[in-house]
């Protein structure tokens, strides 16, 4: 099992919880994005967590089976026309440095393990948030047009998150978030699955991404922002 959040790790969620709250209502009055957004029943294994990659240190890998409550397999995505950069170069560059996607004034990646300006297998990152979903995460599965994350032990989430860039026919250049997880421990399991403004907060940020991915790609989002979500529910795993 994950280790518990120590008590002063308790407290800084805290103290962050009503800056994430006003930054996430702040930019919902603001936003103009369309959002086509669809919860479902999930089952497994359709819903299950991909196997880590042969060769993946496994050390400190917080699995969904070490977490708590149900297992959420989330799919986020959007498509860019008329994009300036290609989905490999789209990728490239997210690759190079994840904050170039990200919403800068909500959350951020700081690396701790690997080299500048690249990103390989085994490489290590914490994302930084205002509310509470921030944690470590390590590079498990990295190619031309795709990165896969695991969950590290004091995230409050336990699963992968995979992104993705691929071409389409007509031009455009789809992107995809892609997550399989269930709260790290009892704590987060509490936040998110009783107090919905938690689950705001993780919907708005990677939400967030995807419209800056948009921005960075240099084309224009069409069709607005898919966002699936696919409940598991497991009896070894409620609360």
């Amino acid at each position: 099992m994950s280790r518990p959040l120590s008590f002063p790790r308790q407290l800084g969620i805290a103290a962050r919880w009503p800056l994430g709250v006003a930054l996430t209502s702040w930019r919902y009055l603001w936003r103009t994005t369309p959002l086509h957004r669809s919860e479902y029943e999930g089952s497994l294994p359709l819903d299950a967590c991909p196997a880590l990659p042969a060769g993946v240190e496994p050390a400190g890998i917080q699995r969904p089976e070490d977490g708590e409550g149900p297992l959420f397999h989330r799919l986020y995505s959007t498509r860019v026309r008329t994009p300036r950069l290609s989905a490999r170069g789209l990728m490239a560059r997210i690759q190079a440095e994840p904050d170039a996607g990200s919403p800068s004034e909500f959350a951020t990646f700081r690396k701790t393990r690997g080299e500048a300006g690249q990103m390989r297998l085994g490489d290590e990152y914490v994302v930084r948030m205002a509310g509470p979903w921030d944690g470590p995460v390590r590079v498990i599965d990295v190619s031309d047009a795709t990165f896969r994350l695991a969950t590290l032990d004091g995230h409050l989430e336990a699963g992968q998150i995979e992104f993705s860039a691929a071409p389409l026919g007509d031009g455009e250049v789809e992107f995809r978030i892609e997550s399989w997880a269930r709260s790290g421990d009892a704590l987060s399991n509490l936040l998110y699955t009783h107090l919905r403004m938690a689950k705001e907060i993780q919907f708005h940020m990677w939400t967030s991404f995807l419209e800056h991915v948009a921005d960075l790609a240099g084309g224009r989002m069409t069709g607005g922002i898919h966002a699936d979500t696919r409940r598991v529910e497991d009896p070894q795993h409620a609360r």
